[in-house]
């Protein structure tokens, strides 16, 4: 089977055309999502849009890796970012080394959102995905563009000699050239609106394919670098990677039709607008649940619980799934059966905790709602 030819081998490359008339509509409807987020977003107080900020980063990080079959505790993530804010750790777990080098990464690329791309800054960025040279038992070049020693960079999939070549990306001998290229239009002034040159980043570094791993990953943090520009500020209060793993298999579609021939990349553009929609839509979940949050602790803290209650019902309104239970409640608070016993009747007297139907070796617990609580 031929191969087919992808946009990088082309004369033209890396001249990216798309329809403008095509795309206003989209990406005006996206602009006016952003500005009704960031609006909402600006009249709460500054313990709400931390707290939203923190949520948003910690699905952001999260999803941005179980796109690529990694799964990260949500509780380290979230500790790590919460540490790195200067936000309550309480209760949170200590984040591994490796889950504090994606957090460093991310809070690198929207925190420092005007700062300049540059080789050495992606190479710091790799190096901190990848702290111990490895990529699970294979040791990866890292912190410097990969080399052709192992071969053509590929992505294949079907049976040994009937193998499809979805991707190939340029020869390592090129990469110098390739980062230069876009580096200086990354860093260039543009006419053209972040948003859209957010997917446009996210398109060209991907197919660039600088790294040995991690292209993914360092793409959708360029790409939220932009979006901070597009924000005009560093905090986050929506994940454009939840919503990329949530149409995973969509996206590597979007991509892969974007690689092949043709460097019109309107439809790319018309997905990417599409599906930062969503997540912008998304981002109403997420802020209502702060909210409840908000309105729960506030309730809550008229007659302070202990710490041990404390941390678990954040780990509860975090990212615990399932009921809670006495013996998940010891687990999690690190205390006696007895104890936990005792912390949940108080929990469940007044309100905070509220009994599932189901009794006897099956009894479990929710959390009630703010108006539920007795103060």
């Amino acid at each position: 089977m031929r191969r087919p030819q992808f946009n990088h081998e082309r004369a033209d490359w890396p001249g990216f055309t798309w329809d403008d008339r095509g795309i206003v509509a989209p990406l005006a409807g996206v602009r006016h999502k952003q500005g009704l987020l960031l609006g909402r977003m600006r009249g709460l107080g500054f313990d709400l849009r931390a707290e939203a900020n923190l949520a948003a980063l910690t699905s952001e990080v999260v999803k941005s890796s179980a796109i690529e079959g990694e799964a990260l505790s949500a509780d380290e993530v979230r500790s790590s970012i919460a540490r790195r804010l200067g936000l309550e750790v309480a209760g949170l777990p200590t984040a591994s080394r490796h889950v504090d080098g994606v957090v460093e990464m991310m809070l690198d690329a929207t925190r420092n959102c005007e700062a300049p791309l540059a080789s050495e800054r992606l190479f710091s960025w790799h190096a901190a995905l990848f702290p111990t040279g490895r990529n699970g038992l294979d040791r990866i070049t890292v912190g410097a563009w990969r080399t052709d020693e192992s071969g053509p960079m590929q992505v294949v999939s079907g049976p040994l000699e009937r193998e499809v070549v979805h991707f190939e990306a340029p020869p390592a001998q090129r990469l110098g050239v390739e980062m230069e290229a876009f580096f200086d239009w990354f860093n260039s002034p543009s006419s053209t609106d972040s948003v859209l040159q957010a997917g446009v980043a996210h398109l060209w570094f991907v197919t660039v394919h600088p790294f040995d791993d991690g292209n993914g990953r360092i793409a959708r943090a360029i790409a939220e670098l932009m979006l901070a520009r597009a924000d005009g500020a560093p905090e986050r209060f929506y994940s454009m990677s939840s919503q990329l793993e949530a149409e995973r298999k969509d996206y590597y579609a979007a991509l892969e039709s974007a690689q092949r021939g043709a460097l019109d990349i309107t439809e790319w553009l018309l997905w990417f607008l599409g599906c930062l929609d969503r997540a912008l839509g998304s981002a109403e979940l997420m802020l209502a649940g702060v909210l409840r949050k908000a309105r729960l602790w506030e309730r809550i803290n008229r007659r302070p619980v202990n710490e041990r209650q404390r941390s678990v019902i954040n780990r509860m309104l975090g990212e615990y799934e399932g009921f809670m239970s006495t013996s998940k409640y010891a687990k999690l608070a690190k205390c006696s059966q007895d104890t936990a016993h005792r912390d949940v009747l108080e929990l469940v007297a007044r309100g905070i905790l509220v009994k599932n139907d189901a009794g006897g070796r099956s009894t479990s617990y929710r959390l009630g709602e703010a108006e539920q609580v007795a103060p």
